[in-house]
């Protein structure tokens, strides 16, 4: 069991950062009324944290590499306690809004030195749990952070949702500093501050379009131009640093591109559409923010069962297999949720959450390991903090895709009934209300919200599908030497260990 003891504490950081992505969806109405504030200036206190940790997490992976990857942990850990007590006691809306930002900063320290920390810990058989463990931890965070959330606030008020991470960063710290050995790259280079600079822009501009939607808008427009400009820059400035922040020649390792479109595209067709989903749970057919939660518990624990089950053989099994079969099983469960009539009830989507889950649990943790072992030792930060940066970029992008295609598949429904008109109040969570107006227009709005989130499913299988196929297509039928044992890899320099 001592063996597993810095994995348990890397696992504490990674499940407390991913549960405070949609742990404060549940608590905005308390926030707002205590906080004498409007949802609006509320929406930031969930968007400012995911851009700052989109927009940074590669950037921090880079320096992790130069200066520790223990030390940024740690760094990360520090910093999101600050923030969280912080949070927890913020008078008002502004040092709230503020407070997040600061944890989205520790918890981009976090993510992009996770799967470093994994890797260059454990290896072989060993390295193949691990991430199983880490990816099953990944999957069930998420998910029942809505959970999480309405428990505590519905028990002890919304700051607890905050104040609660800090007994949690206070234990991860101790045993960080007990049982994980440090690691960086021995040949350490030159900061890379252009390449930070422009991909940081980049990442941030395309964060902020994405979650804003609006696609017409001239907002919108100039925020994907500065991310196109910023992205040319980017490219220009690794060219032609001898240190690049991101080395381009990864980008040639077919294995390594392929994890991280298939790493961006699974978080979009697997979790983006509970979003819209959880809208129906609560809205329309008028469950608790708890009880929605635990409509989602089954695909958390598929995914926890699955991705802990198959650790065990990600050593000698092809990611090609793994990978490609898990994100097909993510799309058949997508589809398969894509049932909804006027009538229908939650039961109806659980086949498909399951089969989502153990998609996830199958592709997640084989993702994880096979881009960590595509690449050199000494890039091991590089690496994780490339692969959590398009995970990131892709929860947004699948939120705003499905969006958009859940809002049009509502307006479609609501054009054939009395409702047209109410696309705006509906998709905005108003469908009690709306129907307490005007019982009579219960089928059409039942009939919408099906019609929308059918289509936004069936747009997710899509993503699913995408993503397969191109795991297919560029990963290797047979798995790599590095794949099935990274110890041996020559060209993979072992990290320098401290004491």
């Amino acid at each position: 069991m001592r063996k597993w003891w810095p994995l348990v504490a890397i696992c504490a950081g990674a499940c407390m950062l991913l549960v405070d992505v949609t742990i404060v969806n549940v608590a905005l109405p308390d926030m707002a009324r205590q906080l004498h504030t409007t949802f609006s200036d509320l929406q930031w206190v969930i968007d400012l944290y995911a851009l700052v940790l989109g927009a940074l997490v590669l950037t921090v992976g880079a320096v992790a590499d130069r200066f520790g990857r223990r030390r940024l942990y740690l760094i990360g850990l520090v910093l999101f306690a600050a923030a969280s007590l912080a949070c927890g006691l913020a008078p008002n809306v502004g040092l709230l809004i503020a407070a997040r930002g600061v944890q989205g900063v520790g918890a981009a320290a976090m993510f992009a030195t996770t799967m470093a920390l994994i890797s260059n810990t454990y290896t072989g058989r060993e390295r193949g749990m691990a991430f199983g463990i880490w990816g099953a931890v990944n999957g069930a965070a998420s998910a029942v952070g809505p959970i999480i959330g309405g428990l505590l606030t519905a028990n002890f008020g919304w700051r607890w949702i905050f104040l609660v991470n800090l007994p949690v960063s206070v234990i991860a710290v101790a045993m960080t500093l007990r049982v994980i050995g440090e690691s960086k790259d021995p040949s350490p280079r030159r900061i890379d501050l252009p390449g930070m600079a422009s991909f940081t822009v980049a990442a941030a501009a395309l964060t902020y379009a994405l979650i804003r939607g609006r696609w017409a808008s001239t907002e919108t427009i100039a925020l994907i131009a500065v991310t196109v400009v910023a992205l040319v820059v980017f490219v220009i400035a690794e060219r032609r640093n001898p240190a690049p922040m991101l080395d381009l020649k990864l980008l040639r390792n077919r294995t390594f591109t392929a994890m991280l479109l298939a790493g961006a595209l699974l978080s979009a067709a697997a979790w983006a559409a509970m979003t819209y989903q959880s809208l129906w749970l609560q809205s329309v057919l008028g469950l608790s923010a708890i009880k929605a939660g635990l409509v989602v518990l089954p695909c958390a624990a598929s995914a926890f069962i699955v991705s802990g089950q198959v650790g065990r053989f990600l050593h000698r099994t092809s990611p090609r297999w793994m990978v490609g079969s898990g994100l097909l099983v993510i799309a058949v469960g997508a589809l398969a949720q894509a049932v909804l009539r006027e009538n229908s009830s939650w039961p109806v989507v659980i086949p498909g959450l399951v089969l989502v889950g153990a998609g996830a649990g199958l592709a997640m943790a084989s993702l994880t390991s096979t881009a960590m072992s595509a690449v050199p030792r000494q890039q091991a930060g590089m690496a994780g903090g490339a692969l959590s940066a398009f995970r990131q970029l892709g929860y947004a992008f699948g939120i705003a895709v499905l969006g958009e295609v859940f809002d049009s598949g509502l307006s479609h429904g609501l054009s054939h009934g009395a409702g047209a008109g109410l696309s705006a109040a509906l998709s905005g969570g108003q469908a009690q209300a709306v129907l307490a107006r005007t019982p009579a227009l219960a089928p059409v709005v039942h009939r919408a919200f099906a019609d929308g989130l059918d289509l936004a499913y069936a747009v997710a299988a899509g993503l699913g599908l995408i993503a397969a196929v191109a795991v297919f297509t560029l990963v290797r039928p047979k798995p790599q030497a590095r794949a099935a044992a990274p110890e041996s890899e020559p060209e993979s320099a072992p990290a320098s260990v401290e004491a």
